[in-house]
């Protein structure tokens, strides 16, 4: 998501909880992530475990969702819930969520490179402190309640954002070359405090600074597809999985294309450029040439997309059946010309399932405005709307009238964020409860 999920721990009382890359490095981790892999889908002397239920990658003319209509609600891993944390925490989601009318849960399980279930690719720690702390796969847990309850759980994951965090393991197998390079020759690890140098930042600004993966590094696309795989092998109850952060840095002003020669944008590591070189004969415009520009934009663009269709096509070998989605740009033509990020083609082409644009406006009017640009697209029937309900903590109509808009407009599903948010101000959360009630 494009906003920061930095809050800090709280243990909240009950009471509040209601309210084939050439590189040698690639090659030396493709080959210890295939044994992985193949290991993880015997799944032992029963075999692998049978896939639960879940839609077919759907055609880009699929017609829109059925009645009663999906509500997604994302659940934070770090946020002040921690429900992955808190054992005790999950019955109240699981109610909560039936009672804010949600059909499906996006939950956090990979933030910042750190793993909130089993992993050996990815920094387990946050699952050994939980299961340490209390003997139990709280995600294994969630699932079977959740499941109970009739709800479907989604694996939420950041994927090419690595957050603050230096020590990821993936940084450690693929080296510093896989971390996002500049157009000036600037890694994002000697960015100061993780944010622009000066005097940049008299002139931009980037959205969310952190340490983000190069996706068209030797290596990223094989590890990231292959550490979910692994996720989807060892869960198989998982019904879908969720993408995030799956895009280039964004950055403010927003420069439709490195032809223009102005501003600041990323993917310019050596490996990068040599692998561009290799590949098309040409040189990647560093600095402040224009040359190949538009080639060199596609080619990109082109790498984002093949880091989507690695994941889908690992995820489904592992789950067949699982749901792939993605957490998009609202702004689809921005994410297209800066962030590389193509969704829209990704729907076209069934790479992911349905994709979520985060809405997250004041402006009613835009959002209507977007909402029905969406539904009016081939496609359509395959967006659901991302609502920023945490807006209106003060104003539960404003987040209702929202709702309705979505639905008006012809949006075939909405998703909530944030969970945490909703039940930290209880007349938000009560009216959500109203309106979902209604609905019914």
């Amino acid at each position: 998501m494009h906003v920061s999920r930095t809050t800090g721990p709280g243990a909240c009382p009950r009471a509040a909880l209601r309210g084939t890359p050439s590189d040698p490095r690639a090659t030396r981790a493709g080959a210890c992530i295939g044994v992985l892999l193949v290991a993880l889908a015997c799944g032992g002397p029963d075999g692998p475990a049978a896939p639960s239920d879940a839609s077919a990658p759907a055609r880009a003319d699929a017609k829109p969702t059925a009645s009663p209509q999906r509500r997604g609600l994302w659940v934070l891993a770090e946020g002040h819930q921690r429900v992955l944390e808190h054992p005790d925490r999950i019955p109240i989601l699981v109610e909560d969520a039936g009672l804010l009318g949600a059909t499906d849960l996006f939950v956090q399980v990979l933030r910042g490179g750190r793993a909130w279930f089993e992993s050996s690719l990815a920094d387990a720690g946050p699952y050994r402190a939980l299961v340490e702390a209390g003997g139990l796969d709280t995600l294994s847990e969630l699932l079977r309640q959740a499941h109970a309850a009739g709800l479907r759980v989604h694996a939420w994951v950041n994927v090419l954002s690595l957050a603050r965090n230096r020590e990821a393991p993936w940084l450690e197998t693929l080296g510093a070359d896989a971390v996002l390079v500049d157009k000036r020759g600037r890694s994002l690890l000697d960015y100061p405090n993780f944010d622009l140098p000066q005097p940049d930042r008299r002139y931009y600004r980037m959205g969310t600074p952190a340490l983000y993966l190069d996706p068209a590094s030797p290596g990223v696309a094989e590890l990231v597809a292959a550490t979910f795989a692994e996720l989807l092998v060892r869960y198989p109850e998982l019904d879908g999985l969720h993408l995030d952060y799956i895009r280039y840095p964004d950055v403010l002003p927003f420069v439709p294309g490195t032809r223009f020669g102005v501003g600041l944008d990323f993917g310019y590591g050596a490996a990068t450029r040599a692998r561009f070189r290799n590949e098309t004969g040409l040189e990647a415009p560093l600095g402040d040439s224009t040359r190949n520009a538009n080639r060199w934009d596609d080619w990109r663009r082109e790498k984002l997309t093949g880091l989507v269709a690695s994941i889908a096509e690992r995820g489904r070998t592992a789950r067949p059946g699982v749901a792939l989605s993605a957490a998009v740009w609202t702004w689809a033509d921005r994410g297209y010309l800066a962030l590389g990020q193509d969704w829209r083609r990704w729907l076209e082409d069934g790479l992911i399932d349905f994709a979520v644009p985060m809405a997250y406006t004041l402006d009613d009017r835009l959002l209507r405005y977007q909402v029905e640009r969406f539904a009016h697209l081939p496609v359509g029937g395959r967006i659901w709307i991302g609502l920023g309900t945490w807006l209106f903590a003060g104003q539960p109509e404003r987040a209702l009238e929202q709702i309705r808009i979505a639905r008006d407009g012809g949006a075939v599903a909405e998703s909530l964020f944030s969970y945490d948010s909703i039940v930290a101000t209880p007349a938000l959360r009560d009216a959500l409860v109203r309106e979902a009630a209604h609905a019914r």
